[in-house]
């Protein structure tokens, strides 16, 4: 187990270095592609886009510049901005970080618990008024763009019925720290989590429905059921760990990739100044140096919770273990 750890960690730090290459090299080496005439601007002389390439080290050969912003990215973080000189990226990033985290870690929380309900109880009562009832909620919460329930949800709280009882406890837009109040901070982020799960319920609670209902016709579903166990122990204890699998495997990729910055949308409409946002910010700047930064933090957060599903395939099915 040990070993195997150590491998998945080894090649967690291959993958990380592949992508940090290709983003560098799609950035700075790709043909015609030159970061100094985008510094400088259009129609900038021959003698300033030499002066630029001096002095943000693009004369150097492009392994050196790699090196050098990996330098500056991991170990002394100094990397600075290439439009607003003297901004520190490392900082920049690591001030967002908390955001998106607080964001996407709560709207987790709620897409999970409320995905296994729905979709344990859809599986229970196949075909019946209640799952379709069920599935068709989940049908039109798949369906509504999160930037357009987002901004209904801020019509709603913040202007229509700010003034009654109902939401007159929903603070403005923005961010709370959590150690300046837990309270404000939660409910900050109340209307955004619920926002941002909402899709993510639907999805979830339709996939596990199919995953029991095709666990309930296999073969240690019937053993189960000749040994004389209940159909809800039988659904709760066997089909369901199982049909957890293909779950944990959507959750690990959708919670990687929305800590990485594809909650972008959420953090616009709430003002939300997360690891999207300041992405978003750097590509209309064309602000490299926080856009790598920021993609291989990406990169991390995604291979990381990879590795966390391989983990709990192995709590999961035993199968796996054995393997």
């Amino acid at each position: 187990m040990f070993l195997a750890i150590i491998q998945r960690l080894w090649q967690m730090l291959f993958v990380m270095f592949g992508i940090s290459v290709l983003v560098f090299l799609i950035f700075f080496a790709t043909p015609g592609a030159d970061p100094a005439s985008r510094i400088a601007g259009r129609g900038a002389s021959a003698e300033i886009l030499e002066a630029v390439r001096k002095s943000f080290g693009l004369d150097q050969p492009i392994y050196v510049q790699y090196f050098t912003m990996m330098k500056k990215i991991f170990i002394t973080g100094d990397l600075t901005s290439f439009v607003n000189r003297g901004w520190k990226v490392v900082p920049a990033v690591l001030d967002t970080i908390p955001v998106t985290i607080s964001l996407v870690m709560g709207a987790a929380i709620l897409w999970v618990v409320f995905s296994m309900i729905i979709g344990t109880v859809a599986a229970a009562t196949k075909d019946s008024w209640l799952d379709r009832s069920l599935m068709i909620l989940g049908l039109i919460g798949i369906s509504m763009p999160v930037f357009w329930l987002g901004e209904v949800m801020n019509l709603v709280t913040q202007s229509r019925f700010h003034d009654t009882w109902m939401f007159s406890w929903v603070p403005p837009l923005g961010y709370k720290n959590f150690i300046d109040g837990p309270k404000a901070w939660f409910l900050t982020l109340v209307i955004p989590w619920i926002t941002l799960a909402i899709l993510y319920i639907g999805l979830y609670g339709r996939v596990l429905r199919a995953n029991l209902i095709e666990a309930m016709q296999e073969d240690y579903v019937r053993t189960a059921r000749a040994k004389g166990l209940s159909e809800t122990r039988i659904l709760l204890r066997h089909a369901l760990r199982t049909s957890l699998i293909s779950f944990v495997t959507l959750f690990g990729l959708d919670f990687g990739a929305l800590v990485g910055g594809s909650a972008l949308l959420t953090e616009v409409v709430f003002n939300l100044h997360g690891i999207g946002k300041l992405t978003y910010d750097a590509l209309l700047n064309l602000d490299l140096p926080i856009i790598m930064t920021t993609v291989i933090f990406a990169s991390f957060f995604v291979v990381m919770a990879n590795a966390v599903v391989d983990v709990l395939y192995i709590i999961l099915d035993p199968r796996v273990r054995k393997a």
